[in-house]
C-alpha cells in the first residue's frame, strides 16, 4: 500500500485546512486509516482514525469538535477537515493505513512521507 498526503500549507490561528491522503495498491486489505502528526521535540500522536468497513471514527481529545475525518472508498481517499486551527496544531500530520493479519497474529504498517501545517498566532 502507497500513500500520499498532501495539503498542507501555512495558515493564520482560526483558519481551516484539509489535508488529503491517497492510498494505492491492495487497500483492500486495509482495517483503518488513521492521521497522526508529529511536532517538534514531541512523539507521534494519533489525531484522528476511520475504519474502511463501517467507517467508525475516532478523535483526539485535542482536536474533536474541530477536525472530522472522512473516506472516499471510490476513489481510495481519506481526508481531515480541519477548523479552527490552533498554533499547538502545528506538526507534520502523516497518513497512515494498517491491516491486521490474524493468521500470523501482526500488524502491518504503512506511512505517507508528511505533510507539513504551520499555524501561525
Amino acid at each position: 500500500v502507497q500513500l500520499v498526503e498532501s495539503g498542507g500549507g501555512l495558515v493564520q490561528a482560526g483558519d481551516s485546512l484539509r489535508l488529503s491522503c491517497s492510498a494505492s495498491g491492495s487497500t483492500w486489505s486495509l482495517n483503518a486509516m488513521t492521521w497522526y502528526r508529529e511536532a517538534p521535540g514531541k512523539e507521534r500522536q494519533l489525531v484522528a482514525a476511520i475504519t474502511v468497513g463501517r467507517g467508525t471514527t475516532t478523535y483526539a481529545d485535542s482536536v474533536k469538535g474541530r477536525f472530522t475525518v472522512s473516506r472516499d472508498s471510490s476513489t481510495n481517499m481519506m481526508f481531515l477537515q480541519m477548523n479552527n486551527l490552533k498554533p499547538e496544531d502545528t506538526a507534520v500530520y502523516y497518513c497512515n493505513a494498517w491491516y491486521y493479519n490474524y493468521y500470523e497474529g501482526l500488524r502491518y504498517d504503512y506511512w505517507g512521507q508528511g505533510t507539513q501545517v504551520t499555524v501561525s498566532s
